[in-house]
């Protein structure tokens, strides 16, 4: 689904409400591309589908159990509220997000290169097995392509300054679940029988 100003708009999609209240709400599959900002209780118990908006209201993610979001812009208060599952990545401009955010069951992380995450992150707690920088990157060139967004092309423009203040919001519970799954399936994988 994509949704973005009509042409004739000349004022700034990214601080401009394009959707209302509630959107994504309970979204299990499927992709969405909003040029411009949704109302409060963006992506509420999205449970696998993937989103991205240039900025929420107040509880986006709420309750959230899976999928992926990329907030392009701020967001409104308590943020994360119970999320449990999937990621959300959110570019903070002002460096405020973690007040906006309801940190009860999420850890707020960097984005790193997809060479440092290799490097230093254990592939079995990676969102989806990619890295979050490729990630990331594709959700951004996705919602120029589909949408036409400035917002996107000046942070995929300036990629190496922007990922810097992209925050990555892991859920605790998700993260323990991925390392556990994944650690199950390498324990499950047959042996090489020695020649």
């Amino acid at each position: 689904m994509v949704v973005r100003p009509s042409l004739d708009f000349r004022g700034a999609a990214a601080s401009n409400i394009i959707v209302g209240n509630t959107v994504m709400y309970g979204a299990t599959s499927g992709e969405a591309f909003f040029a411009g900002v949704a109302g409060e209780r963006f992506a509420v118990r999205l449970s696998g589908a993937t989103a991205v908006v240039e900025g929420t209201g107040d509880h986006g993610c709420e309750y959230m159990t899976g999928g992926t979001v990329a907030v392009l812009g701020q967001t409104g208060r308590n943020f994360a509220a119970g999320m449990s599952g999937g990621l959300a990545y959110v570019y903070d401009e002002d460096g405020q997000f973690a007040q906006r955010c309801n940190p009860a069951m999420v850890s707020l992380e960097k984005v790193l290169t997809s060479a440092e995450q290799q490097a230093q992150i254990d592939r079995k707690v990676w969102h989806r097995d990619q890295t979050d920088e490729s990630q990331l990157r594709k959700l951004l060139e996705d919602h120029f392509k589909w949408t036409g967004s400035q917002r996107a092309r000046a942070l995929l423009d300036q990629w190496d300054s922007a990922r810097l203040k992209f925050v990555k919001v892991f859920p605790n519970e998700y993260k323990r679940a991925l390392g556990e799954i994944n650690a199950r399936k390498a324990a499950q994988q047959p042996k090489p029988v020695a020649a």
